[in-house]
């Protein structure tokens, strides 16, 4: 394939660090030009990149094959659709919205334009966690599972601590989708949620799935620094297994960008190929976070 000519939605902190460098530094993606919704940051950041600054989002939609999102859920879905709707293809954060019509709006014009899209689920495009889900899925026979993701991010004072989205919607948002991202992939997927909150934005899930098997997660982000650390593991006949869960550093998130953008280009190849972490299955991801989210506010089990 020829190059994919990409344009960045997105200035802030992780279009800056991983959606930018991640298109640059592939070898089959152009970085065309960056839009935002603050033109002082946008041109900052198109320089920095080395590209063109956008002031018109439909002008950059002219312009290229693709977009790398990196704004909050509720901009990405609306500008999401209407890309598609242009015939771009996608590549989106998680998750793909906070509203589950809204991800179901994105997926049918996705659908509709035959495009293809990959949405980031950072781990799911690690080498290393590529080969443990491959081998979980190999052995089968999986009881139960459980996730743990306690973060500092609402409260360390950094990059992530002034987002107004994840002040909103928390943990369960923010780091749910990478704990069902993994669950969901061995285990099947999400029948009923039921869920509970704790302090701060803590919250706990206990979780069935359509094959029998169940599974909890315990999300936050606002633990204290000492605690802070993240796990997924599996149990049944096989025993026990646990998923790669070290720390990442900055250039391992910007290959694993660029894994996201080879399978973006291996579904434009091959069309209707599909990949399991396409839209699909972000629309399911929001519906299924959009049900506990449900449950917490009404003390009960919640039927997806």
């Amino acid at each position: 394939m020829t190059t994919l000519r990409f344009g960045l939605i997105g200035t802030g902190y992780w279009a800056q660090t991983v959606h930018g460098p991640g298109v640059n530094q592939h070898p089959q993606a152009d970085l065309v030009g960056v839009w935002g919704r603050d033109s002082t940051k946008t041109s900052e950041l198109a320089k920095e990149l080395g590209t063109r600054p956008y002031a018109d989002v439909d002008a950059l939609l002219r312009d290229v094959d693709a977009l790398t999102f990196a704004v909050p859920p509720e901009v990405q879905s609306d500008l999401g659709v209407r890309a598609a709707e242009a015939g771009r293809h996608l590549l989106l954060e998680k998750p793909i919205s906070t509203s589950v019509a809204e991800a179901e709006r994105l997926e049918a014009a996705a659908t509709q334009a035959r495009i293809a899209s990959i949405v980031f689920f950072t781990r799911r495009f690690l080498p290393e966690t590529i080969a443990w889900l491959a081998e979980a899925k190999a052995t089968g026979g999986w009881d139960c599972g459980r996730a743990e993701f306690a973060a500092t991010a609402l409260v360390d004072n950094g990059v992530f601590s002034h987002s107004p989205w994840r002040y909103e919607k928390g943990g369960l948002w923010d780091v749910g989708p990478h704990a069902l991202s993994l669950l969901c992939e061995v285990l099947g997927d999400v029948t009923t949620v039921v869920a509970g909150g704790g302090r701060r934005d803590q919250v706990h899930l206990v979780m069935r799935h359509a094959g029998g098997a169940s599974s909890t997660a315990s999300l936050s982000m606002s633990v204290p620094p000492p605690a802070a650390g993240s796990m997924v593991y599996l149990y049944g006949q096989a025993g026990r297994t646990s998923a790669p869960s070290r720390a990442l550093d900055r250039s391992e998130i910007v290959a694993a960008h660029g894994a996201a953008i080879d399978a973006l280009i291996a579904q434009i190849d091959q069309p209707g190929a599909g990949h399991p972490c396409d839209i699909h299955f972000g629309r399911r991801i929001v519906q299924i976070l959009a049900a506990a989210e449900r449950s917490v506010a009404n003390s009960a089990e919640a039927t997806i």
